[in-house]
């Protein structure tokens, strides 16, 4: 029996997948643990989805990492994400920069702890170079924070005659985003069997395929990721027409 990987048509991939990595706190629950062995856990699926885009050679895969609503967490896990991030990024580079990805950040990224946003910094300026795929780490991120700041950078130019109300448009908005650059998302994929979008990329998912798994993150592996992908190939895309 062929594995979802060899079904896949390569004339057919996706050019940006982004995930809603849902799951890690009830993975840690349903064995016994604290939410943070949850998270240690996850990162090990980053590890193994973002070497499985390279392979089949995605261009973008953007990650929910941490959202705005996430500083509402209690104090202790927060610090514990922050530090798993920091000791992530250290270790990662180095693989990064083998496989020739390129690191990049979305969000309020001025939000985050001093250590985690110069490491996050440091790393994005050591992968800059790379020409394979681009991983997006959404940090301190939410949708309505996004377009909130869009429009209030915008009012600002307007005011200082920059632009007119003529120019506003979906391309001007586009570009006032954090994404500006990054292609809208093809396919959005969230684990752990909630449907919802919770806050994620709102304005760029206008047209995104779906796809709900009911895995839990920290078990989501290569093969969860191509069946995703193949599920997508199967569908018929209008954009509306």
């Amino acid at each position: 029996m062929l594995t979802y990987k060899e079904q896949l048509n390569p004339d057919r991939l996706p050019t940006h997948i982004a995930i809603i990595m849902d799951g890690n706190g009830r993975w840690a629950k349903e064995r016994g643990y604290e939410r943070i062995f949850g998270h240690q856990n996850g990162v090990t699926s980053v590890r193994e989805v973002t070497e499985a885009a390279a392979e089949i050679g995605l261009k973008f895969l953007t990650l929910y990492a941490f959202s705005t609503e996430n500083w509402g967490r209690p104090q202790e896990e927060v610090g514990a994400l922050m530090e798993l991030l920091v000791d992530t990024i250290e270790k990662e580079t180095p693989t990064l920069n083998k496989n020739n990805v390129r690191l990049l950040a979305i969000g309020d990224i001025k939000r985050l702890p001093g250590n985690a946003g110069e490491k996050l910094l440091g790393c994005i300026r050591q992968t800059a170079g790379n020409t394979g795929l681009s991983l997006v780490l959404a940090l301190s991120y939410s949708a309505r924070w996004e377009i909130t700041d869009a429009i209030r950078q915008i009012s600002a130019d307007l005011c200082a005659s920059k632009i007119t109300e003529k120019d506003i448009n979906d391309d001007l908005v586009s570009s006032y985003l954090t994404t500006k650059g990054i292609p809208d998302p093809d396919l959005l994929i969230r684990t752990s069997g909630e449907q919802r979008i919770s806050n994620f990329l709102l304005w760029q998912i206008a047209y995104t395929e779906l796809y709900f798994t009911e895995t839990h993150w920290p078990d989501f592996r290569k093969e969860n990721f191509y069946e995703a992908i193949y599920n997508f190939q199967q569908r018929e895309r209008r954009f509306g027409k």
